[in-house]
């Protein structure tokens, strides 16, 4: 399916399934979420590539991104708005469109190749794992006080999938190719590679931490 849909660039990566709080307070984009509330109210989310994120000329923006459906729309005095929105299905730009104040695009789907289902549900099982050791290991570090009673992990691949590309704590240009990848397994793999990077990373800073602890104690 091909259509017309108003982008908002943003420096985060919306995946799918996931949900995202906004703050609208540019003109632009006020005007955008008033004209959607009359309407379908979706639009598209996009990391941005160059450019900045608000007051400034509009960006331009990564090719793959992922349609938003606002949930919840809570008007300010000043004309701003509070959006709660979810994430649904990806998309590729095919033209980019600066007729209105922001940015649109007309896109097409860019659904998930389910290829090789058994190679998929075997990597989950190795990323549920990663995913559990990141969560407790930088709970742990940084006293975030994260209740990971809370997150729990679902049994859909892609939903366990997404979730675990959205809790990475790491910048969000290196999240943008597990959205470009075109099958669930290069989805997967992409995805735990990063976990298996940062959790290396974690390992030796757990035995830091402990080695600092160990000194500390032996000046007392």
């Amino acid at each position: 399916m091909t259509n017309q849909l108003a982008l908002f660039p943003l420096n985060t990566v919306l995946f799918p399934g996931m949900p995202l709080h906004l703050h609208i307070f540019e003109s632009r984009y006020k005007l955008m979420v008033n004209q959607l509330l009359n309407q379908e109210p979706i639009f598209g989310v996009v990391l941005i590539r160059r450019g900045i994120e608000s007051l400034g000329p509009l960006a331009e923006p990564h090719m793959i991104g992922t349609t938003a459906r606002i949930l919840k729309a809570d008007p300010l005095n000043d004309g701003c708005f509070n959006l709660t929105v979810i994430g649904e299905r990806r998309f590729k730009i095919n033209a980019l469109s600066d007729e209105n104040p922001y940015l649109s695009a007309t896109i097409e789907d860019f659904p998930i190749d389910f290829k090789r289902p058994l190679d998929v549900y075997r990597r989950i099982r190795h990323l549920r794992n990663q995913v559990q050791f990141y969560l407790h290991t930088i709970n742990r570090l940084d006293d975030m006080e994260i209740d990971l009673d809370q997150i729990q992990m679902p049994d859909d691949p892609f939903a366990l999938i997404f979730l675990a590309a959205s809790l990475l704590q790491i910048p969000a240009h290196e999240k943008q190719p597990a959205l470009n990848a075109v099958t669930a397994l290069e989805i997967c793999q992409t995805v735990e590679r990063l976990y298996r990077r940062e959790n290396a990373v974690l390992r030796k800073l757990i035995h830091i931490t402990a080695e600092q602890a160990q000194g500390f104690a032996q000046l007392n």
